[in-house]
């Protein structure tokens, strides 16, 4: 991601902060742009380009009243038709099509060892990511603005693997899921280190449709244990790939969007983020 790039998100991330921080008062086009010095022009120019709407429709889409609608919304009527055909309400076909395969229990068992891991870094519209994969699949998807270095993370998750610096065709596969055009999910394989239990949770956390929300409560059923939350919260925050695992759209049964391992903000952008592309695709289609 080249620095202005970089800049333009952390001012979105900025006004997102702002937004969330006093999205009861209404803020104005004129507060939120004063707040991140941009005139409301460039900021709602900026900010549209970013989100594919408006600064005004995103903060509705954000609001915690929102959140709670759309859990409402998925507990009345998407549960069974969201996690049990991969459709949502309106017929979305969603991120189900994204494959996982675990990896084999000796290739867990050694770390990584005869592994080789390609890893390479790209922009996406929540900053910067590096982007990891076998021959097999992508393998590790992570935000580069952490405390924690992101080499570092991955060497740690497989130790004995063989690391090159260099992009392949399942990376760029995956990247597909950041563009605002429709996206072929099926060529998205994943191939993760993680116990069967964990596997589990990332699986059923795929079948979330893009746009909605859930809970820790709703995917424990899922993977069939109700009584497991707090194991299923350990598995959620053990996600590997960002993203492409929309662990974002697990928020607390209150409807409050809780925490996020690459962030709070981020979180909800991506949450906000989704939902408009929702929204366009629904107008494209005459559905609004």
């Amino acid at each position: 991601m080249d620095s202005q790039q970089q800049h333009n998100y952390k001012r979105v991330a900025a006004a997102i902060e702002y937004i969330v921080t006093h999205f009861r008062e209404q803020p104005s086009l004129d507060e939120v742009a004063q707040y991140v010095n941009l005139s409301p022009f460039h900021f709602h120019r900026l900010f549209s380009n970013w989100a594919g709407i408006t600064p005004k429709k995103f903060l509705q889409y954000i609001s915690i009243e929102h959140a709670r609608k759309l859990l409402k919304e998925q507990q009345a009527s998407l549960s069974h038709t969201a996690f049990d055909t991969g459709l949502s309400g309106t017929g979305r076909l969603h991120d189900l099509f994204v494959q996982i395969e675990g990896m084999t229990p000796a290739e867990y068992r050694n770390g990584g060892e005869s592994l080789t891991i390609n890893y390479s870094f790209a922009p996406s519209p929540f900053g910067e990511i590096i982007v990891a994969s076998t021959s097999k699949g992508v393998c590790y998807l992570a935000f580069t603005d952490t405390e924690v270095n992101p080499i570092d993370d991955l060497q740690r998750r497989f130790p004995r693997a063989t690391l090159y610096q260099a992009f392949d065709m399942n990376q760029k596969n995956a990247l597909h899921i950041f563009q605002h055009e429709k996206t072929d999910l099926s060529t998205i394989k994943l191939h993760l280190k993680g116990t069967p239990f964990q596997v589990k949770v990332w699986e059923a956390l795929l079948k979330i449709p893009k746009g909605n929300l859930t809970t820790y409560g709703q995917i424990a059923s899922q993977v069939g244990n109700e009584s497991a939350c707090r194991a299923v919260g350990t598995a959620i925050g053990s996600n590997p790939v960002s993203f492409l695992i929309p662990c974002h759209r697990v928020i607390q049964s209150s409807g409050k969007f809780g925490g996020y391992m690459w962030g709070t903000t981020r979180k909800i952008a991506m949450i906000g983020w989704e939902s408009a592309q929702i929204e366009n695709e629904e107008e494209k289609q005459g559905l609004k």
